[in-house]
This record gives structure tokens, sequence and C-alpha cells, in this order.
């Protein structure tokens, strides 16, 4: 249990640091569950935190009737990652890179994140929870399943944003997609050492 609290509050620190120091600055995408927030805030100027628990209500609701471990094991990391996307906030703008190096930074810092919480059994809901049972139920890397999860979140957001972030939130997803496979890979090594 202490483990797994570890995970969820250092995760939810590089999500963060990834979505509020390099992703917003240059108004990119993310896929999924994050993705449809950050497009949410940039049309309408919402909380990134507060949309993404908003609108991971009803696939929680789905967990909640197809497999209750899911929905605990990932509501508290749901919680406390929304909370301190909306807390890092003031880290917006305070790094000065190009947006080539935030596309890729900030998608690595995503990615290592929502990894490092998979590695733990838990996850930040929406997207990823859905990406946790296609993975379960059909043997895929999770982290290949949220990057096709990913990459239609961003291409649905190329009809909102335009052209112009296409190119760098691509970046951004594959990014995300490599931290969120190198992570989830390392456990399966370690457990395969350990048996």
């Amino acid at each position: 249990m202490f483990e797994r609290t570890i995970a969820i509050f250092l995760g939810s620190v590089l999500l963060g640091i990834g979505i509020n120091g390099f992703i917003v600055p240059f108004h990119l995408l993310d896929g999924g569950m994050i993705g449809i927030s950050l497009l949410v805030k940039y049309v309408w100027g919402y909380k990134v935190g507060l949309t993404i628990i908003t609108l991971s209500i009803p696939i929680y609701l789905i967990a909640w009737k197809l497999e209750r471990r899911y929905f605990i094991n990932s509501v508290h990391g749901l919680l406390v990652s929304s909370l301190i996307i909306d807390l890092l906030s003031p880290l917006r703008g305070m790094f000065s890179v190009s947006v080539m190096e935030g596309s890729m930074i900030g998608g690595l810092f995503i990615g290592t994140g929502i990894g490092w919480m998979l590695r733990h059994e838990t996850s930040t809901g929406g997207t990823d929870l859905i990406a946790l049972f296609l993975s379960r139920w059909f043997s895929i890397n999770v982290g290949m399943v949220i990057f096709l999860i990913d990459a239609a979140v961003i291409l649905a957001g190329l009809y909102v944003m335009g052209e112009g972030i296409l190119f760098y939130s691509l970046v951004t997803i594959l990014s995300v997609g490599f931290a969120t496979m190198t992570m989830t890979l390392i456990r399966s090594i370690n457990f395969y050492r350990s048996i």
C-alpha cells in the first residue's frame, strides 16, 4: 500500500510538471482524457484536473460495474493526479524551451508518470483505465493501447485546434507512449527475473 501511495504521488507530480511546464504553454495536446481536458481548457478555459475528474465519471461507473478492483486501484490516482495537475499550474511558462523540446520533454514526463503508476497497478483513470481493460482482455502492451487512443484524440483535436499543433502533439504522444511502454516493460523484465 505504501509503495502504491508513493507511486501515485510521484506519478502525479511528473504528470503535473509535464502538462503545466511543457504542454500547456505551447497549446499542445496529449491524448486520452488529458488531451480531451486540454482541449476543454484551450477552448473554454476550465481547469485541466477538474475536467479530467468530471469526464472520468462515466468510465468509473463502468469500472465499478465490470471490474471493481480497477475502480478501487485507480480512483486515488485520478483524484490525486487531477489535484496536483491543477496545483502545479503556476509552472506554466517557467521553462524556456522550444516547442519541439516542450513536446518531447512534456511527453516524457507524462509517460513516465503514467507508466510509474501502471507499474504499481494504479492509474489516473480515464482512458488509461480503458487501456488497462483492453490490455488485460487482449494481452496487448498497455503503452501501445494508450498510444492508439492518444492518436485518436489528437486527430479529433486537429478539427478544434487546427493543423499548427498536429506535428508537435504527435511528437508528444510518441514521447508519452515511449516512456509508458519503457516503464511497463521494466516491470515485466523485473517480474520475469524474479521467477
